[in-house]
């Protein structure tokens, strides 16, 4: 089969090519062989592709990318709990080996405590960015039909239900009240956070580099928020205070770090941050560290930092997307600004992709013949 592989890792100067690799074959009953439909990119592949840092599984020099997978079952073990047509996602991350993580032992890996997780795509395993893949039962979520043409959007929307779900517990220290929710960026997370914060009923701001007249922009508005340019005279201090309301929720999906710190001084008493996005980089800044350290504690505020998510984040996700494409009809399809075939990914231009990227394995009208007619999917959604 063919894969798109990040090659010599560890031999330095990798190099992307793509390649014939051997078909995955069963192995244990529990067990289950993915035909890959299509695979979203998302930052951490620009960064894997561009910086070349992921991590190949032991022994190995290559890596095999992608790590937002919409899939059909081709072959299920007879304990895998799937039957071959069933549409599926993969849960990316797997917990670590080490038994005093109490997080991975108890299927929290998305929480572990030693960093010795493995990720599919990213670390220490190959990813989905191929014709097929072998999974075990236990890491994959059945994706109801009717999702067909945004199920592999699933992956990205559960980091942003993950948060959301940790964002409330973390409020139940007080009797919290949330109005306005400022959204910094619009790449695709913080375009999926902003319409899932219309969808929860808060007031929607979203501050980004992207003019006015942008693909970004025109898709905040069309969800009910409000977007803003952002202006480097002003800064997003001015512009927080202009909008002259508490801004009791911040989601920080650029990975800039200075924004982050003048996000913690903009948030509203007992409000929350949201530390969503991370880019590698050695920058320095200069804070007001006294008065930022006064804001946080007098005010009660608190910041909180998430990345990957779990089984009940992806379901949830899962509900969410219904609900967008059926509060908002045609929202999703505008948020994929670009689809190619395998081929086309070595040679991938990120600067030219206005938003999202998805990797088309199998042609998109061919898709609903490859999948079982079902919407039978029940979950116990977190909303």
């Amino acid at each position: 089969m063919k894969a798109i592989r990040v090659k010599q890792l560890r031999q330095g100067n990798p190099s992307i090519a793509l390649e014939t690799v051997d078909d995955p074959v069963i192995t244990h009953p529990q067990e289950v062989i993915v035909k890959v439909l299509a695979v979203g990119l998302d930052g951490t592949d620009k960064e894997i592709l561009q910086e070349k840092y992921g991590v190949p599984p032991q022994g190995e020099d290559d890596l095999t990318t992608g790590h937002e997978s919409l899939g059909v079952v081709a072959e299920a073990g007879a304990e895998s709990g799937f039957q071959a047509g069933d549409l599926v996602t993969a849960i990316v991350r797997r917990p670590c080996r080490n038994q005093s993580c109490v997080n991975c032992r108890n299927g929290h890996s998305d929480f572990c405590q030693t960093g010795e997780f493995v990720e599919r795509g990213i670390k220490g395993a190959h990813g989905f960015l191929s014709e097929y893949y072998r999974e075990d039962g236990r890491y994959l979520v059945q994706v109801p039909t009717d999702l067909l043409e945004h199920g592999v959007l699933v992956e990205p929307q559960s980091i942003v239900e993950k948060v959301w779900d940790q964002v409330l517990r973390v409020q139940q220290r007080l009797i919290w009240e949330p109005k306005t929710a400022l959204v910094l960026g619009s790449g695709p997370l913080g375009l999926l956070a902003a319409i899932t914060c219309r969808l929860l009923g808060l007031d929607v701001y979203v501050w980004s580099r992207s003019p006015q007249d942008s693909l970004q922009a025109k898709l905040v508005k069309d969800c009910g928020g409000v977007y803003q340019t952002a202006d480097e005279d002003g800064g997003l201090t001015a512009y927080a205070e202009g909008l002259g309301k508490p801004i009791d929720f911040v989601l920080e999906c650029t990975g800039f770090s200075p924004l982050a710190f003048e996000a913690m001084a903009v948030l509203a008493p007992n409000g929350v941050l949201a530390l969503l996005g991370v880019t590698p980089a050695d920058r320095k800044l200069e804070i007001s560290s006294d008065m930022l350290n006064q804001s946080m504690v007098l005010e009660n505020k608190c910041v909180i930092g998430s990345v990957n998510a779990a089984r009940k984040d992806f379901e949830t996700a899962i509900y969410r997307l219904q609900q967008m494409e059926r509060v908002y009809p045609g929202w999703l399809d505008r948020l994929v600004t670009n689809r190619m075939k395998l081929e086309a990914v070595p040679k991938l231009d990120f600067a030219s992709i206005p938003i999202k990227a998805v990797v088309d394995i199998v042609p998109v009208e061919q898709w609903r013949g490859l999948v079982k007619q079902t919407n039978e999917v029940e979950y116990s959604f977190s909303v």
